[in-house]
C-alpha cells in the first residue's frame, strides 16, 4: 500500500509556506493512479481553493501533445520526420536566418543552408527560438514589431532563424510550426485534431485551447512573484485565437495531463485504447538529434523567466527532453520530461514505470520555490514505490 500523505507532505508544506499560491499534483504507476490532490488557493484575491481537478494553463507541456499528433500522421504517411517541411508548409521555403543588425539597427539575414523538417521541429534543431531566452530575438521584435507568440496571431511565426536547421538546439516555436503541418496534411484545426486523435480517446475531458464553461469555475489564476509577494493576474491565452498554439496554447487538470502521461507509459495504449503504435513511442523516447546536446537557456526576458539550467547535456526525443543519467529525485536514465512556462511539470520513467505531473499557476517560470517543491514530490513519489 503506497502511503499517500507522504507525497502530500512537501505539497501541502509549499501551499500553507506562501512559496506558491497554490499546487495541483497526480501520479500513477503501470498499475494506475496512485495520487491526485490540489493545496493552497487557486486565486489569492479570493481565496478559492486549488483542488485536483482545478484548470490550469499548461503552456509548454502542448508541446507533446502536439508531437504525439504529428506521429499519428507519420505513422499514416501523411508526414515523414525527415523531407523538407516545406512541401507541407511552403512559407517555411522561405525562412531566413538573422546575422545581426546593421549600424541602424536594421536586422540583417541570409537564406538558409538546408530545409527543415519534421525532426528539426520536433527536437527544436530548426533554428527557431523564443525571444525570452534569445536576446537577438528580443531586438528583431522590437525593430520589426512582431508580435509575442502568446497573441497566438499568425504574424508570432513569422520570426527569423536564429542559426541553421540542424547547426544547434535552441528551444523555441517549433512546435508551432509542427502544430501548422498537422492542420495542414489533416485538413482539421489542430484544436479539433487533438480532441479527434487525443483527448475523446483517453478521456480527457477538461482538456483544450478553449476554456469551456465548466472549466472556467475552475480555472486557477496565473500570479505573479514580486517583491511585495505573489500578486493574481489576469492573464490568458486568447480565446479566439489566430492559430492554435501547438507549442503552449492548452489548458488542462494534472489528472487529464496524466492520462496522457500513462499513455506514453504504456506504450501508446490507455484503457484498452491505442493512441499510437509501440514502435512510435518508443522511437519518440530516443534521443533524436543525433550528437547534439541541450544548452542552459539563459533568460533575455527576466519577467518571463528565470535562467533554466537543470538541462544542460541532456538530449531531446521527438517533443521530450530525455535525461541521460538518473536524477536525484529517483528518475532513472532515459525518462521523459518537460516543463510549462507557469511552472508545471511533469515526468514519465519506462524504467519504474512510473510518472507525475505537477502544476502551480506563477510566473517568472522556472521559479526555485515552484521547482524545489516540485522535486520534493518527485522524491516522495519515488520513494513510496515498492522496492
Amino acid at each position: 500500500m503506497i502511503d499517500t500523505s507522504r507525497i502530500a507532505d512537501p505539497l501541502r508544506r509549499a501551499a500553507e509556506a506562501g512559496d506558491v499560491p497554490g499546487v495541483a499534483a497526480a501520479a500513477a504507476t503501470v498499475d494506475g493512479v496512485i495520487f491526485n490532490e490540489g493545496f493552497g488557493t487557486r486565486d489569492l484575491a479570493t481565496g478559492d481553493p486549488m483542488t485536483a481537478d482545478t484548470v490550469v494553463w499548461i503552456a509548454s507541456m502542448t508541446k507533446a501533445v502536439t508531437g504525439a499528433c504529428a506521429m499519428q500522421l507519420v505513422e499514416h504517411g501523411k508526414l515523414s520526420l525527415d523531407i523538407d517541411i516545406a512541401e507541407v508548409l511552403p512559407e517555411l521555403a522561405r525562412v531566413q536566418v538573422l546575422q545581426g543588425f546593421d549600424a541602424e539597427g536594421k536586422p540583417r539575414l541570409r537564406a538558409a543552408k538546408r530545409a527543415i523538417t519534421l525532426r528539426h521541429l520536433l527536437t527544436h534543431t530548426s533554428g527557431y527560438a523564443y525571444d525570452m531566452w534569445n536576446g537577438d530575438m528580443v531586438r528583431y521584435i522590437e525593430a520589426t514589431g512582431v508580435p509575442s507568440v502568446i497573441s497566438c496571431q499568425n504574424a508570432a511565426l513569422t520570426l527569423p532563424l536564429a542559426s541553421d536547421p540542424g547547426d544547434r538546439w535552441e528551444y523555441g516555436i517549433s512546435i508551432d510550426w509542427a502544430g501548422k503541418a498537422v492542420e495542414a496534411v489533416s485538413g482539421q484545426t489542430l484544436s479539433q485534431f487533438m480532441e479527434d486523435n487525443i483527448f475523446t480517446p483517453l478521456g480527457m475531458t477538461d482538456t483544450g485551447f478553449k476554456i469551456g464553461e465548466a472549466q472556467r469555475r475552475r480555472l486557477a489564476k496565473i500570479h505573479v512573484r514580486t517583491p511585495d509577494g505573489l500578486v493574481p493576474t489576469d492573464t490568458e491565452i486568447p480565446q479566439n485565437p489566430e492559430f492554435h498554439m501547438g507549442g503552449g496554447g492548452l489548458y488542462s487538470t494534472v489528472g487529464d495531463y496524466l492520462k496522457f502521461a500513462q499513455m506514453i507509459l504504456h506504450g501508446g495504449t490507455f484503457n484498452g485504447i491505442q493512441v499510437l503504435r509501440p514502435e512510435t513511442v518508443a522511437v519518440m523516447s530516443r534521443n533524436a538529434m543525433g550528437d547534439l546536446v541541450c544548452s542552459p537557456m539563459k533568460t533575455a526576458v527576466p519577467a518571463a523567466s528565470n535562467d533554466v539550467d537543470f538541462i544542460s547535456g541532456m538530449k531531446w526525443g521527438l517533443s521530450f527532453l530525455i535525461n541521460p543519467e538518473a536524477r536525484p529525485t529517483g528518475r532513472s536514465p532515459g525518462s521523459l520530461a518537460w516543463a510549462g512556462l507557469a511552472n508545471s511539470y511533469y515526468w514519465i520513467d519506462p524504467t519504474r514505470g512510473v510518472a507525475g505531473v505537477y502544476a502551480t499557476q506563477l510566473l517568472p517560470f522556472f521559479d526555485p520555490k515552484a521547482v524545489q517543491a516540485f522535486e520534493a514530490f518527485e522524491t516522495a513519489v519515488y520513494d513510496s514505490l515498492p522496492e
